[in-house]
């Protein structure tokens, strides 16, 4: 009997540790402690900043099993600040973003690679102005735990890449504005599951944590 037994409870164990593997969890990125950063060349005399915002985003990330994860993310393309309000007009017009025909930009990832511990690249396509183009980004993994106040569990992350903004349309002012667009995300995403909207019950005071 033994011996019939052990067989099965070996199969069963195995394909239960190969389904919980092949399970990410999900998460949704948290728009008030995430944001997409860029800066672009101004005529060679600096280099201008402006900040967007991530509206919609949610992950499938198993931390034991990178390849088996996902992102995807919707950015307001409306939100551009850039410390002016006729800057910001300018960079939402029709020659850069857009803003108004094409009201957000979306990245999908279409795999998840591992280079070490703590980084990967994720691999995927992003959306903007309509046109849909394959990128790379390098990202980091910079902690995932619970928050200082134990409410629902974070994971962070950081991400840089580049990108030719005359590829997404927008191939005015050349002379003027930078073609070599430099974008770093920060982005944090909450475990679903912990609590519905566990973020907006945070205090600002919690929220600074």
């Amino acid at each position: 009997m033994r011996r019939v037994l052990l067989p099965g409870i070996l199969a069963l164990a195995f394909t239960a540790a190969g389904a919980a593997h092949a399970a990410p969890q999900a998460w949704r990125i948290d728009p008030v402690h995430s944001t997409v950063v860029f800066n672009v060349d101004h005529n060679g005399f600096s280099r201008s900043f402006g900040r967007l915002r991530i509206t919609d985003g949610t992950l499938r990330f198993d931390p034991a099993n990178w390849p088996a994860s996902s992102v995807d993310a919707t950015i307001d393309l409306a939100s551009v600040s850039m410390g002016d309000a006729e800057w910001d007009k300018a960079v939402r017009g029709s020659s850069l973003l857009d803003a108004d025909h094409e009201h957000t930009a979306h990245f999908a990832s279409d795999s998840v690679e591992k280079r070490n511990d703590d980084e990967g690249v994720l691999h995927g396509k992003l959306t903007l102005r309509g046109v849909t183009l394959p990128v790379n980004i390098p990202f980091r993994v910079n902690r995932v735990g619970k928050t200082i106040y134990g409410l629902h569990t974070t994971a962070g992350f950081s991400a840089n890449l580049v990108l030719d903004r005359t590829k997404f349309g927008m191939t005015s002012n050349t002379g003027s504005i930078g073609t070599q667009v430099s974008v770093w995300l920060e982005i944090e995403a909450i475990r679903t599951g912990d609590g519905p909207a566990a973020a907006d019950k945070e205090t600002p005071d919690a929220r600074a944590q």
